[in-house]
């Protein structure tokens, strides 16, 4: 039943939506990567540090969490303009402004996903304490050694997490990825804006399938993720007495 709901699933999208599915996995996977290479230094430093810049790092990298996505748009496409900073830069380097092209949207993507892939992987850091590095540094382990052979597989799960909610967020914007990306086939149309032209068209029949689509996704990511997290908490708990 389930292989045949599938199959009516896949034949009810149309040649649009597909290209919106894949534009977005494309742009999911790309920044999910780059948060990753982002955000793994950006947590490490506040996890390690008593700096009094924590607090307005930290702040600054959650931002995100509380603005609306209106607000983070805006000022994304001043600072990507023909007159901010950036769109100078990129202009300089002649290939052009960003906003309204795919690289615009892995720009706006990954400071808007930002905070998603920082938290996760601050929270496992800061779980692991400071004796295993310790003991690491007594056999003459250095800093970087010490990182990839005691942090990184003690954050496997924070990873993880973090990878599972970068991509799943990015997946699930619309209001970042309109104002900055506009709605062009084949360039920025995803699977969010997709859908509100369905709607706006009065097309609620494909509307209502990428919405459930969308739907599926989210449960079946949030469900691996917290059946993944329960069941590591739960060997840790029969661990923890030896």
């Amino acid at each position: 039943m389930v292989t045949r709901y599938l199959l009516t699933a896949l034949m009810a999208f149309s040649q649009g939506d597909i290209s919106a599915i894949w534009l977005t996995v494309k742009l999911a996977s790309m920044v999910t990567l780059i948060l990753l290479c982002i955000g793994t230094p950006i947590a490490w430093w506040l996890s390690q540090t008593r700096s009094w810049l924590k607090g307005p790092v930290a702040a600054v990298v959650a931002l995100p969490l509380v603005l609306p996505p209106t607000v983070i748009g805006f000022y994304l496409l001043v600072v990507m303009g023909p007159h901010g900073p950036i769109g100078q830069f990129t202009q300089a380097l002649g290939i052009g402004l960003l906003p309204f092209t795919f690289w615009g949207l892995v720009v706006g993507s990954v400071c808007y996903s930002l905070p998603f892939v920082v938290q996760p992987l601050y929270n496992a850091m800061s779980a692991i304490g400071s004796r295993p590095l310790e003991v690491a540094a007594t056999l003459r382990a250095g800093p970087w050694q010490r990182f990839f052979t005691v942090v990184l597989p003690l954050c496997k799960s924070g990873f993880l997490t973090a990878a599972v909610l970068g991509f799943a967020h990015t997946v699930g914007e619309f209001g970042v990825v309109l104002m900055i990306g506009g709605n062009i086939p084949q360039e920025t149309r995803l699977v969010s804006v997709q859908i509100y032209d369905h709607v706006e068209a009065l097309n609620y029949t494909q509307a209502h399938w990428l919405s459930a689509a969308m739907l599926v996704f989210s449960f079946v990511v949030l469900l691996a993720l917290y059946s993944l997290t329960a069941t590591k908490s739960t060997v840790g708990a029969r661990r923890e007495p030896d």
